[in-house]
Parts: C-alpha cells; structure tokens; sequence
C-alpha cells in the first residue's frame, strides 16, 4: 500500500512530488532531539506561518490537479486555525453523478498501521508487552524471532521479506479479489524467503511487520482484533466511521466510494510501471480502469484493511498527534521512536512507530501517513505547530503516468496552505 502496500511509492512519498519536503531546509543546528520536543510540546497555533486560505482557489486548484490525474473522484479535507476547507471533486462510482463527500466510506490502507501501532503501545502501557520484548515471545516461527524486538516491527527495521512483493499474491487476488485468507498465509509468504538484512540493520517499508503486530495484539489483548481497535481506539475518540472488517466482509458502509485502478493488482502491491501502451490506452479512454472496490481486506488486516471516513481520520491524526491516545509517557516514547529512513539523512524523512515525520520549508512540518492498495490512495497527516490537519483520499490508485494519487495532490494543497512554498505541481 503505497505509503502503504506499494512500497516504492511508499518511499518516496512526499519526496516524489519533485523533492515536495525539503529536509536541507532546516538549520544546521537543529538537532533532531530539538525538533522532538518543539514539535511535541507547540500548542500555540502561529496564525502567521499560514497563508490565509481561499476556498474557491483551493476547490478550483484541486479540481485541475485531479483531472490531470484522471481520478473519477477525490477529497480534501483540510483543517487549520482558521476554520475547515473541504474541496471534492468528481463522483464516487464511475457512470454516476455521486459527488463524494467527507463522509463517504473507503479503505484507508495503510494509514492502518497508525491504529496497530497505537494498539500495540496501549497494551505496553498497560504493562502487557514491552516494546523491547522479541517477536518471538508471542509469535513463534518467525526468521530471526528472537531477535526481532516489538520495536523494530513498530519502525520497519526487522529486514523480513515483505509478503506483499511476492507474485503469487498479486497472482491469487487478480484470480479471486473476493477469497479470504490468513494472517498466518500471509506470513508463510514472507517465511518461505530469507530475510533482507539482519534485525535493525536498516530501514525498509514492509508489511510483513505489522501482520506480526496484529497477532502479536490478539494474543496479548486476547480478543480479536477489529474488537480492540474498536474499543480502544475507534469509539473513545467517536469514530462512529471506522472500522476493520471481517475477511469474509467484501463491502463498505454506506456511504462508499468505489475504487478504481488500471490493470492487476500487482501495480498496487508492488509498484509494478504501466507499460507506454497501457498508459496511452488509460488516457484515450480506451482501457477502463477496473472496479476493486468489494475485495477481500483480509490480506491487509492489521497493516492495511480498516475502512473510514476524511472526517473521522482527520480526528483521529489530531488526537494521535497532540497526546489524545497515549499517557504522557508513552507518547514521548512515541516522537522519540522517530528514525532516519536514511542514515546519510539524518535530517531528512524519519520513521517512528507507525508514523512519518518530515519538514518542509522554515515554517512548518507534519507527522503522517499514506495509504495506497487496489482503487484507492490516501494521506493523513497533522502539523502541530501550525495545528494544521490534512486528510486527502483518491478513488484511483495510480494515475496512468504512475502517480500515487492522494500523494501527487499534496503540492497543490500544501501551496494553499504554507507562504513561501512554490512546489510543483501535477498542473505545472
């Protein structure tokens, strides 16, 4: 997922909008234990680190970079000190007049693993697990088990196969969208190939992880797991939207988008490149993108299959960011989980516990997410220091020139947003 299950787009998530975060802006002084804490502690809003925001502009904006994206249907919801701006465009279900809303069902992806996270530093807090505890303690067969701590699933460092780069999933979901399967089939994937690297020797986006993390909750937790992350998560915070269906469950709550997106399903799961006449059929018209929207979320569960809404993900990124979720403790432990992606960028993009965090600019920066698996894209993300909150889905996966779609909008909405910024867009 892209930022979720593509892991290549996943990569170069915001970087990918022609260098969209630029970290070599940042003083040479900053020290990343400074940003931590200033970032963590800002709950004074600058009003003047914000453009004012035009509505129309935005709308207008969005709409032209979502047409040159060919999406059937996307959605802004964006909010700030000064009020809330909602920008949709296009239709939910192809042939249909159905303006989305920010009320309207979709799968969420991997914005997924900011709930499994959550979840699994909850049970910590509770004194059920520790994050320096080995996988091995509650799953058993893991490569490297015992010496894959639960923190290093938390931040992508265990060097596992990731399952989703495998072509006989890709294979058996383009033959039957609809069949459930395990998150123990889906680990057996990832087991049956050598790991990539040794446990913390490097970063690597990796889905794998944060099945393990699922399991690792219901054995801990001892319920299933969409019961935890409803009661922990989902209905203290009032997200009456959100949810992560059964394996068997192929639908949305109404109201839904479909999703959309050109070709098989290993163009989604492992960022495979239309080919030059695939793409020129998507732009004439002549391939129609294909409906994924009643698939099977069982081969994301706790890495990428819960359903929501913008308005109820827009409340959930605030709440995670500004302490809503964790005790004071563990939410330190939180920021301070942040690492390099890179370790030749120290200051550039860095991944935490079920989270990304990255500057852009003198003015501002956002702990976020993204979310991408077959007909869908998303990104969520919060600023504190702004106290700017972003929520953008898409209902097209991958645009014909290979796009990640949530993503390839953000340039236009983060030029609304922040002066100074002059980012390319998809438009330009």
């Amino acid at each position: 997922m892209g930022a979720g299950f593509g892991a290549a787009r996943r990569t170069a998530l915001l970087a990918s909008c022609a260098a969209l975060l630029i970290a070599g802006t940042l003083p040479a002084e900053a020290s990343s234990t400074r940003l931590f804490d200033v970032s963590a502690t800002a709950s004074t809003p600058t009003p003047s680190a914000l453009k004012p925001i035009d509505p129309a502009a935005l709308q207008s904006a969005v709409a032209r970079a979502a047409k040159k994206l060919m999406v059937p249907g996307a959605v802004v919801l964006l909010r700030t000190p000064q009020g809330t701006f909602r920008a949709t465009v296009g239709t939910t279900e192809l042939g249909t007049a159905k303006q989305p809303t920010t009320g309207d069902h979709f799968r969420i992806a991997s914005n997924t693993k900011t709930m499994t996270s959550a979840l699994i530093i909850l049970l910590a807090q509770d004194g059920k697990l520790r994050l320096s505890d080995p996988v091995s303690a509650y799953v058993p067969g893991v490569p490297n088990g015992d010496h894959i701590t639960i923190a290093e699933l938390l931040k992508m460092r265990s060097g596992l196969y990731n399952y989703t780069d495998a072509p006989e999933l890709s294979a058996a979901m383009d033959a039957d969208p609809g069949k459930a399967v395990t998150p123990q089939a889906m680990l057996a994937i990832a087991f049956r190939r050598p790991p990539n690297f040794a446990p913390d020797a490097s970063f690597e986006y990796n889905n794998t992880n944060y099945v393990l993390l699922g399991l690792v909750a219901e054995k801990v937790g001892g319920r299933p797991l969409a019961q935890q992350l409803r009661d922990r998560l989902f209905a203290p915070l009032g997200l009456t939207g959100t949810s992560l269906p059964g394996p068997d469950d192929l639908s949305l709550p109404a109201p839904y988008s479909h999703g959309y997106m050109y070709g098989g399903t290993a163009y989604a799961l492992v960022d495979r490149p239309y080919p030059a006449d695939m793409q020129a059929a998507a732009r004439s018209g002549k391939l129609r993108p294909v409906d994924y929207t009643h698939q099977s979320p069982s081969y994301a569960t706790a890495s990428g299959g819960v359903i929501s809404t913008a308005d109820d993900l827009s409340t959930w990124i605030r709440a995670l960011v500004t302490g809503k979720v964790l005790n004071p403790a563990f939410q330190q432990q939180w920021f301070h989980s942040l690492q390099a992606e890179d370790p030749a960028a120290p200051d550039g993009r860095k991944y935490g516990y079920g989270i990304t965090y990255q500057r852009f600019g003198q003015n501002a920066s956002m702990y976020y997410h993204g979310g991408e698996l077959p007909g869908f894209n998303s990104f969520i993300g919060h600023d504190p220091a702004n106290d700017v909150t972003l929520v953008v889905w898409t209902n097209l996966t991958v645009s014909p020139d290979g796009k990640a779609t949530a993503i390839a909008l953000l340039p236009t909405i983060l030029n609304q947003t922040y002066p100074g910024l002059h980012l390319p867009t998809v438009t330009d």
